[in-house]
């Protein structure tokens, strides 16, 4: 027997025995979490190959697997934080037609006013109206509290996980170190496994893909292409919070503008980068988190706020419309603002070559700048402010100025004309290419929250905050955004509840004729809800009742919650698949590593059994 059969042996008992040393640790890690199945690969050497050693230690599994498995898991993140939070928007509204529902409250309130309409003299009766309504508007103000609440439960989530993905990404950036400093096979095994489980946990974050280096690093970067790791560096990421949100807050790209908080990324190579823009983080809490503060919950409060204005309003805007002049040339309408107030608006439907649009007109007593189209009730419309504070006589000047502004926002330029015509009357005319289709205005006929009588039948019930009239003002910022936790009943009618069924503007005698026209006016008459509020669509305003549109808030929200949690139950299961598949292919079987076991101890007998026939046949040749 050669000398190299002895060495043959003697290294394939060393190769085996590092083998079966790697087996024995897949059994002992098979339930350990992150853990990824060890292969030690022998490696031929020698004259003619007929030596081995023992080789290098990999870490075996699939790597679209592993891809999957973090795209999976940043979609179960996100669809989970939306549908606990979207259900929880849900559970404010009540149960659907129960007394205690925001639906069973507002129908309690209407129930009141037919029985103050078939009992106009009784007291209780009409108590029992300012009661109802006083629940009502706490109802909607609690729930609009509530979900402000959420915003800044959000906001603060938003923090705490800021934080907790920074400390991954130094994590992941120390381990990329570690590995490429560590020459031992087993120890860099070890270190990849926990750099990849972090990873994967960072996926929970937001959506993150890898790039693998030459030197054995990875680098990391958001979905949208933000380098957040590149070998040992890592971005740092900050969040600067707000705090308790209200209504107003809101994101802007202008720091001095926002009213929320952001994270910002530091990278690598120093630049700085604001992950809460639209757009940049597509999945994963964080993600889901922004959604929800930024779209989702302020959604939310705009259907309050929509509903609380057009309790208020139903009851004190009368829409004037436009009287056409039949065969003048160029078209005419002549519209009476007379009354109108500061955040009142005129709406003027256009057309030209069959393309329709609407100009949309609104007074201001301060002149006030111009207002974003999303926050009136058609965001495709032409919107401009006009100045009323001269009076009436100045109307017609002021909204020509109004639509002289503009003129260069639409093409072909506008050329619709404004003239006064008498008192209040002002006359829109057609002299070019746009035609004027028609025109209206809603005109709040109180003269202010203390006047319960001059508006008859029209009467401020609901106003906002103690003594201002729902108008819809723009000239201290929006009055309609919070408007639903400061929806109040009126003091004044309060504390003279006989106005509610006073006969007429000067006769105190009861009447059925104002309960009846506030009853019809919540339940029968159609307004104009903005498509702000997502109900019908969002490019296009809302038309229903004010019941119907709360019924039509509580179905809305029903049903965002169920595909909510329908997306996150089959985003659940795509989750569970790609755990499953990475499982198959990184974890251990144990069946399969004692076959293994098996296979490298007969090995072991083999090269065993060498080297005792040479210490046989020395023994034999030393007794010669």
């Amino acid at each position: 027997m050669s000398v190299n059969a002895l060495g043959t042996a003697t290294a394939g008992l060393q190769a085996m025995q590092a083998a079966i040393g790697i087996v024995s640790q897949n059994v002992a890690n098979a339930g350990t979490a992150g853990y990824v199945r060890r292969t030690l690969t022998p490696v031929s050497m020698g004259a003619g190959n007929n030596g081995v050693a023992v080789g290098t230690v990999a870490r075996t599994f699939d790597e679209a697997a592993l891809k999957q498995l973090r795209l999976e898991t940043a979609g179960a993140a996100y669809t989970s934080v939306k549908a606990d939070v979207i259900s929880q928007i849900d559970k404010l509204y009540g149960t659907p037609g129960s007394s205690t529902a925001l639906d069973g409250i507002l129908n309690t309130f209407t129930q009141a006013l037919q029985t103050l309409a078939a009992n106009t003299n009784s007291t209780a009766a009409r108590t029992t109206v300012v009661q109802t309504a006083a629940t009502l508007a706490g109802q909607i103000g609690s729930i609009a509290n509530s979900v402000q609440e959420l915003r800044s439960g959000v906001e603060s989530r938003l923090g705490t996980e800021t934080r907790a993905a920074s400390d991954l990404l130094s994590s992941i950036a120390d381990l990329n170190i570690k590995a490429t400093s560590t020459s031992d096979d087993a120890t860099r095994a070890a270190i990849l496994d926990q750099r990849d489980q972090q990873i994967t946990q960072l996926s929970s974050y937001f959506d993150v893909k890898t790039v693998a280096q030459r030197d054995g690093t990875v680098s990391v970067l958001t979905t949208s292409g933000v380098t957040l790791v590149d070998r040992g560096l890592s971005a740092t990421l900050t969040f600067d919070g707000r705090g308790t949100l209200d209504a107003k807050a809101a994101y802007a790209s202008d720091p001095s503008k926002r009213g929320v908080g952001t994270i910002t990324a530091t990278t690598p190579g120093g630049a700085v980068i604001d992950l809460g823009e639209p757009g940049t983080l597509r999945s994963g809490t964080l993600a889901a988190e922004f959604e929800l503060r930024d779209t989702i919950l302020p959604q939310a409060q705009r259907q309050l706020d929509d509903l609380a204005g057009g309790l208020a309003r139903a009851l004190t805007d009368q829409t004037v419309s436009a009287t056409a002049s039949a065969g003048v040339t160029p078209a005419q309408a002549d519209l009476d603002l007379t009354g109108i107030k500061p955040g009142n608006t005129v709406t003027v439907p256009i057309q030209q070559n069959g393309v329709v649009r609407n100009v949309i007109l609104i007074a201001s007593g301060v002149g006030t700048p111009n207002v974003d189209p999303a926050q009136t009730a058609d965001p495709t419309a032409l919107v401009q402010t006009f100045d009323i504070s001269g009076g009436p006589s100045t109307y017609g000047a002021s909204l020509q100025t109004a639509l002289s502004a503009l003129s260069g926002r639409v093409s072909p330029a506008l050329d619709i004309t404004a003239t006064g015509v008498s008192g209040g009357r002002v006359r829109f005319e057609s002299p070019g290419t746009w035609q004027v289709a028609s025109a209206s205005a809603g005109i709040t006929k109180p003269a202010s929250a203390s006047d319960v009588s001059s508006g008859f039948p029209y009467i401020p019930l609901f106003v906002d905050g103690t003594s201002s009239l729902v108008t819809g003002s723009f000239d201290a910022g929006s009055q309609l955004t919070g408007l639903a936790q400061r929806l109040a009943v009126n003091p004044a009618v309060a504390n003279n509840t006989a106005s509610l069924v006073a006969g007429s503007a000067t006769s105190t005698s009861p009447d059925t004729v104002r309960p009846l026209f506030l009853y019809d006016a919540l339940t029968s008459a159609k307004q104009t809800f903005s498509a702000a509020s997502g109900i019908g669509g969002i490019d296009a305003p809302h038309s229903a009742s004010v019941v119907g549109f709360t019924q039509d808030i509580i179905a809305a929200q029903g049903a965002a919650s169920v595909n909510a949690r329908n997306l996150d139950e089959g985003q659940g299961v795509a989750l569970a698949t790609a755990q499953g598949r990475f499982s198959s292919s990184a974890g251990v079987n144990i069946d399969e590593e004692m076959s293994r076991l098996i296979e490298l101890q007969t090995a072991y007998t083999a090269n065993a059994r060498v080297l005792t026939a040479a210490r046989d046949m020395l023994d034999t040749l030393l007794r010669i």
